[in-house]
């Protein structure tokens, strides 16, 4: 493990080459849903509030990995505006200097209400899990309603968020008649389009590779209604991305089971307990929450965080060792 300087900033390098410059941080572990992937029915062992990092320990925290050359920070859960004053946090991490990109993963359901505030906030770009557009399926998987998250989305638009981009995940005998309408509702309204495949994560795991869908399926299945021609999105992200021709509509794929990205891979994870996650597929880990609480100086936490991007596996394992996660992805922060 190294740590480089490009000019005067320090950058984070972990022990395989790649630069870390995107954080994914959780806000809550908690949401308002329950996809069946995510998290399973009746869960109810979440961390407790007094153990969610404060918003000045965020703050700290971001600070010091934006002094290390973190570029982006996506703010996540679970569902992260079940967590209050979202907007005033994001303003606060908006004006760090050296962070360039927030943006948000959400499920919308309470977007209609915050989505101006947000984007006043600094959040420029939204991601937003949508498996179905039929409200009886949509709430098989989800336990909750369609609407609120349609009204959310067109809020979003009126707000102004660029891009804003649907997160779908592709599963087998659940939502795979589908995939054609999503693509007509991006193109009717402006959106991206993204299949993602899904992961055997902790106690859900079973679940969802029962219904694993190889995304080259999907990607063939399109082909026979829309010309696909190679695309590209900017982004911190691992998708792989199409064009329909003679569109905007970009359609990507997030491969982490039939072609994994690791190589590229440029994330840490913060959960909202304030543990650091070095991969969403292995136990690799650091506890900052003692330290700050414990009074740490800029300096040492600054150097715990370069530390332990040297702890940085080189790949998760999901294929070899599928029974190896037992956190759930509500967990680590999507």
């Amino acid at each position: 493990m190294n740590n480089t300087h490009t000019g005067q900033n320090p950058a984070l390098i972990d022990p395989f080459g790649r630069r870390i410059e995107y954080v994914r941080l959780s806000l809550t572990d908690k949401c308002n849903l329950r996809c069946f992937y995510c998290m399973p029915k009746g869960h109810k062992d979440f961390e407790q509030p007094e153990n969610w990092l404060t918003f000045d320990e965020i703050e700290r925290v971001i600070k010091a990995f934006t002094k290390l050359g973190v570029a982006r920070v996506r703010l996540t859960g679970g569902e992260p505006l079940v967590r209050k004053n979202v907007a005033e946090l994001a303003s606060r991490l908006t004006a760090l200097p050296g962070l360039d990109d927030l943006s948000l993963s959400t499920n919308a359901t309470l977007l209609n209400n915050q989505a101006q505030a947000l984007k006043h906030a600094g959040i420029s770009r939204i991601n937003v899990s949508l498996d179905s557009l039929k409200a009886e399926r949509f709430k098989q998987i989800t336990g909750g309603d369609l609407q609120p998250v349609l009204d959310g989305l067109m809020a979003a638009k009126r707000a102004g968020f660029s891009p804003i981009k649907i997160n779908v995940v592709a599963m087998k005998d659940i939502n795979d008649d589908e995939f054609e309408d999503m693509v007509k509702f991006c193109l009717q309204h402006d959106f991206t389009l993204r299949f993602i495949e899904t992961m055997p994560m902790g106690a859900t795991g079973d679940d969802a590779t029962n219904h694993y869908l190889d995304l080259q399926t999907v990607k063939q299945q399109l082909s026979q209604s829309f010309d696909l021609i190679p695309g590209v999105m900017p982004g911190g992200g691992p998708a792989r991305y199409v064009q329909i021709k003679n569109t905007d509509l970009r359609i990507g794929f997030i491969t982490p089971i039939s072609q994994h990205f690791c190589e590229s891979c440029n994330r840490v994870r913060l959960s909202t307990d304030g543990t650091l996650y070095l991969c969403l597929g292995q136990d690799d880990k650091v506890e900052l929450r003692p330290l700050l609480r414990a009074g740490i100086s800029d300096d040492e936490l600054k150097n715990i965080l370069i530390d332990a991007i040297g702890l940085k596996p080189e790949k998760h394992e999901f294929k070899e060792k599928p029974e190896q996660v037992v956190r759930l992805m509500s967990m680590t922060g999507g």
